[in-house]
């Protein structure tokens, strides 16, 4: 009997501590969570808990690092709220950018109130796991000029990884490298291209929803990018915009142009379009 009560009180203990452990998780994740930014359905929010609507433009600074100072001051003047910052990892052709740069960087976009948005250039045109796998260490790799900055900071992983329609492939290939980011102390809002090149906006209908849960912060986002293809006339964008929309899922069009080699771009349409439903462009 003695026995069967000490077994009874260890497992007890070892309930109790189970669940103070997993309301302390719980409570790190929300806390951390509200320190930043934030999505909820559809809408992105910034650290005091206002919806947050992208307006900015696409800065190629790994190829210009000289005059990001210049660039910065020329945005916040046009009215624009941030900027997606092209860097790399190393893995092709170009240097990388190393953590004194991205600090530098994201001191810079404080000083003129822009929200600077992270993307590795290097996946570019690309559509093994591995380079996405590649493209989600940089981020850790470099997380000492990350940390404690979650309000000011988005990290857009991958630049339009994989370059095919291959939603199965970006849905499983995404499930793996959120986690690990998570895992890392990452709690940014993370920002994730779809596949196509950025604009296969269907992925977000195939698989969007089960990405969102491998984050275990459900702190993630998606964007499309809007050329011939993706943004080629008023039924295609409103479409591919919908996708995500209609699954509760936040969006933004993260490129966007006038034309492009697949086609003319119907940029009066895209802004018109996300004015009236708040979704953010760059």
């Amino acid at each position: 009997l003695g026995y069967c009560c000490s077994v009874i009180i260890l497992f007890e203990l070892i309930f109790i501590l189970y669940v103070l452990f997993s309301c302390f998780s719980c409570v790190s994740f929300s806390s951390s969570k509200q320190k930043g930014f934030h999505v909820e359905g559809k809408t992105l929010y910034d650290a005091n808990n206002n919806p947050f609507v992208f307006r900015g433009v696409n800065h190629m600074y790994t190829w210009y690092p000289y005059n990001m100072e210049i660039v910065a001051e020329s945005l916040s003047k046009a009215g624009a709220n941030s900027v997606r910052i092209v860097l790399s990892n190393g893995s092709g052709p170009w240097r990388k950018n190393s953590v004194v740069e991205i600090k530098n960087l994201i001191s810079i976009c404080k000083k003129y109130k822009l929200i600077p948005i992270l993307e590795v250039h290097d996946t570019t045109g690309k559509w093994k796991p591995v380079d996405l796998v590649s493209a989600a260490q940089y981020f850790i790799d470099i997380k000492e000029a990350l940390l404690g900055e979650e309000a000011y900071v988005i990290l857009n992983i991958a630049n339009e990884w994989p370059s095919n329609n291959d939603s199965g492939t970006w849905q499983a290939a995404y499930e793996v490298v959120l986690p690990l980011i998570r895992k890392a102390g990452l709690n940014h809002t993370i920002m994730v291209d779809c596949a196509g090149g950025g604009q296969f906006g269907k992925c977000l209908e195939d698989g969007g929803l089960k990405v969102l849960q491998a984050d275990p912060l459900k702190n993630t986002m998606f964007s499309i990018h809007m050329y011939g293809t993706a943004g080629g006339s008023p039924e295609i964008i409103e479409k591919n915009i919908k996708y995500a929309t209609e699954n509760d899922l936040c969006v933004c069009v993260g490129e966007f142009g006038f034309s492009h080699t697949d086609g003319d771009v119907d940029e009066d349409f895209i802004m018109k379009y996300c004015q009236e439903n708040q979704i953010g462009y760059l």
